[in-house]
């Protein structure tokens, strides 16, 4: 039997590898695709700091107990056969490594700009090597705080000693990403770490200027009016801060470190087809191009990123957005753009009672890799997120490893 710490992580690898090999023996396995992938595949799980959602478990851990969750973690991802940890090193404007840029992580001692005494992304890349992983950086680029009160942020940090940069917005604080100066400064604050570190890649999620809040205006008034000359209105503006953040990182990023690829996640929906043509067949409320003004589809299309996994979190037969039409979507989409394709997979969503019933079956989330698995472009699936790659609530990725998963393989490059 699996033994399960105070905090819910496997203690030894063995114990959830012997899970995983004895799914391989299951009712579904023989249910396993026809037509199985051969070469390389990515096989990833976002691994989240913030709020303490997957680790570390608890703030205030001592650096040993920190350091053997990580490594749990880790174990756990080898022993579901997967390739790739994407670990959440800059979560709210703050690091996971020793940044001359930016403070601690809170989430780590419990108080920003806290020494926890070693140094995460450090051992996570050695030890993800280790094993056979491939340890890609999630950033975050704008998001300052959870919160609204820059008195909470520590005393050096960059936010309060640039408070011109900061709009508060929907309870958070965030940078203003139409200022050049705060786009210059997030770029060489992410990239502290690809300079310094043996990181496979740099990723991003959806998180671009934030997601709609009923009654709230971000207020970008003054860096609008300074700097939005020459833009058809402020949506292009904006769109156009987010596509120069992305292209200037991906030039720096190739001219500086081979080899290190740069991937973005973003939200699962471009533009709804009511919309734009050339949008999915969805009627989903946020739309990526109008409400975050992250043009994902241009990113992919030009050729300005190295990977795409959009967060396809929805199940087969969802009525707004449904996952067997935004797979085909992305699949056209990234078809000729020599960007590599990767599915984001709600692995949080299953068994959770507050879903629909779909979630409820064990098999949707195999399901999801069986209808992609159809499509040439895509590359592999991502599984949000960690905790509930060694939890799983009702064997949904226990499934998957017995259904598509015989063997580890490597990501691709």
């Amino acid at each position: 039997m699996t033994q399960i710490t105070r905090r819910g992580f496997v203690t030894a690898a063995g114990s959830l590898a012997a899970l995983a090999m004895a799914a391989d023996t299951s009712a579904g396995a023989a249910a396993a695709p026809a037509r199985r992938r051969s070469g390389r595949e990515f096989r990833g799980m976002w691994l989240a700091c913030v709020a303490n959602r997957d680790w570390p478990s608890e703030t205030g851990l001592s650096a040993d107990e920190q350091r053997a969750e990580l490594l749990d973690h880790l174990d756990a991802a080898v022993a579901r056969r997967l390739n790739t940890v994407v670990l959440q090193v800059r979560p709210t404007a703050d690091a996971l490594w020793p940044s001359p840029h930016e403070p601690w992580s809170q989430w780590l001692t419990g108080v920003q700009g806290r020494d926890p005494g070693w140094d995460p992304l450090g051992t996570a890349v050695r030890e993800a090597h280790a094993r056979g992983l491939e340890l890609h950086a999630w950033f975050n680029p704008y998001r300052v705080a959870t919160h609204s009160d820059p008195t909470r942020l520590s005393a050096r940090h960059p936010a309060r000693l640039n408070p011109g940069w900061v709009v508060p917005y929907g309870g958070k604080l965030y940078y203003n990403p139409g200022l050049p100066e705060v786009r210059a400064f997030v770029q060489d604050a992410m990239f502290d770490a690809v300079a310094r570190y043996d990181i496979d890649a740099v990723h991003w999620d959806d998180y671009f200027y934030p997601y709609p809040v009923a009654g709230q205006y971000f207020d970008d008034d003054a860096a609008y009016e300074e700097h939005g000359a020459g833009f058809p209105g402020r949506a292009a503006w904006r769109r156009n801060n987010i596509d120069l953040l992305v292209r200037e990182m991906a030039e720096r990023i190739r001219s500086t470190r081979t080899g290190v690829r740069f991937g973005i996640s973003p939200f699962g929906v471009w533009r709804n087809a009511g919309t734009d043509p050339l949008g999915s067949d969805t009627t989903a409320g946020v739309e990526t191009y109008d409400d975050l003004y992250a043009d994902t589809r241009t990113w992919v299309r030009e050729g300005w990123i190295d990977y795409v996994v959009p967060q396809l979190y929805w199940h087969i037969g969802h009525p707004a957005a449904d996952y067997a039409t935004l797979v085909p979507w992305w699949d056209d989409v990234a078809r000729g753009s020599g960007v590599d394709l990767y599915i984001g997979e709600a692995l949080y969503k299953a068994g959770d009672p507050a879903q629909p019933d779909a979630w409820q079956d064990p098999a949707e989330l195999s399901r999801h890799l069986t209808l992609a698995a159809d499509r040439p472009e895509v590359r592999g699936h991502c599984f949000f997120s960690a905790k509930e790659v060694t939890t799983d609530r009702i064997g949904a990725m226990a499934r998957v490893v017995a259904d598509h998963y015989p063997t580890r393989v490597r990501a691709p490059r």
